[in-house]
């Protein structure tokens, strides 16, 4: 998603990834089946796995798409629970956002 490995890279073999993250590399296969799946990686048969072109894009577009269920739903319920008005909590998402760079 950062951008680490480029369109093209071999991606790490369930080996490395196991090793690296220790987790047992069934898991770490499990993981690269659903990035080929979502055609972020492909396999090249005896070679390893590769980052497909267009790989962050469907990163991105698929985190746009449960963004606001994952985020913005539970923000809003929580914005209920505590009484604020649309207008406070625009204004504090304002604030936040602005402390964070994003309006530069």
């Amino acid at each position: 998603m950062d951008g680490e490995l480029e369109p093209g890279q071999r991606a790490p073999s369930t080996n490395e990834l196991a090793a690296f993250h220790s987790i047992n590399p069934a898991t770490a296969r499990k993981g690269l089946s659903l990035l080929v799946d979502a055609g972020v990686l492909e396999k090249r048969r005896g070679i390893g796995m590769f980052v497909t072109d267009g790989a962050r894009e469907r990163i991105v577009s698929t985190r746009r798409e449960d963004f606001a269920g994952d985020y913005i739903a539970p923000l809003i319920d929580e914005a209920l629970r505590l009484d604020y008005s649309r207008t406070d909590l625009h204004d504090l998402i304002d604030r936040v956002a602005e402390s964070r760079g994003m309006y530069q």
